[in-house]
C-alpha cells in the first residue's frame, strides 16, 4: 500500500472542490489552490486540462490511489463489455476500502484504507488487510472484535453528511455488498465525469 504524504485537503484545494463533502474541508473557507501561487488568475483550460482534472478528481476521491493502480483499473474496465466509464466506476466501488467507507465504518476514505490494512476488517468471515481487494456481490464485510470498540468507527456511524447507499445492505456491525452500482447510484458530493477519464486515456 502506498503512503499518502500530502494533506488530503490539499487535494480538495488543488481541484477547487470539496470532493468528499466534508464540513472540515478548507475549500469551504479558501476556494483557491494551495501554495503561494494559489490565488493567481486562472487561464482558459484546454481539453486535455479538463480531462486531466476529471481524472485527478476521480483518482483523488478514491483515496488518491497511485497512477499505476488507477490506470490498471481503467484498462480492466476498457476490456469489459458495456460502457467503459460505468465499468470504471463499478470497479472502483468494488474496492474493499471503498465498501468500508460506504458502510460508514470509517469517517474518511483514507481511514477506511488504514482500518483494512491494520487487519480490522473481515470478508466472509476471513480477515483481509488488502485495501484494493475486489469485493463481489453477496460478499459480507464485518468489523473485527477490536474495531467494534474504536472511537473512530463510532464517530463515522454518526456522520450526518452521508448515508449508506442502497447497494450496501447494513446489518449491525456487518454489511453485504449487494450489487455493482451504476454512476447514478454512487453518492458523490460533486459531479464526477468518468467519460472524460476515458477520453484522457484514449488519446
Amino acid at each position: 500500500m502506498s503512503k499518502r504524504h500530502a494533506s488530503k485537503y490539499k487535494i480538495d484545494r488543488r481541484l477547487g472542490e470539496n470532493i468528499w463533502g466534508r464540513p472540515k474541508s478548507s475549500v469551504n473557507r479558501r476556494s483557491y489552490g494551495p501554495g503561494q501561487h494559489g490565488q493567481r488568475r486562472k487561464s482558459k483550460v484546454s481539453d486535455f486540462g479538463i480531462q486531466l482534472r476529471a481524472k485527478q478528481k476521480l483518482k483523488g476521491y478514491y483515496g488518491d490511489v497511485t497512477e499505476k493502480q488507477f490506470k490498471r483499473t481503467y484498462q480492466e474496465a476498457s476490456k469489459m463489455k458495456g460502457d467503459t466509464g460505468q465499468n470504471l466506476i463499478g470497479l472502483l466501488e468494488q474496492r474493499l476500502d471503498m465498501v468500508v467507507y460506504r458502510a460508514k465504518f470509517a469517517p474518511t476514505v483514507f481511514s477506511a484504507r488504514q482500518i483494512v490494512s491494520h487487519g480490522h476488517i473481515y470478508v466472509n468471515g476471513v480477515k483481509c488487510n488488502i485495501a484494493s481487494r475486489r469485493v463481489r456481490p453477496g460478499d459480507v464485510i464485518s468489523l473485527g472484535k477490536k474495531a467494534k470498540e474504536m472511537a473512530l468507527i463510532a464517530e463515522a456511524q454518526t456522520l450526518p453528511e452521508r448515508e449508506v447507499p442502497d447497494y450496501v445492505a447494513t446489518d449491525g456491525d456487518k454489511v453485504t455488498f449487494t450489487r455493482v452500482p451504476t454512476l447514478d447510484e454512487v453518492p458523490y458530493p460533486v459531479k464526477m465525469e468518468p467519460n472524460l477519464v476515458v477520453e484522457f486515456y484514449s488519446r
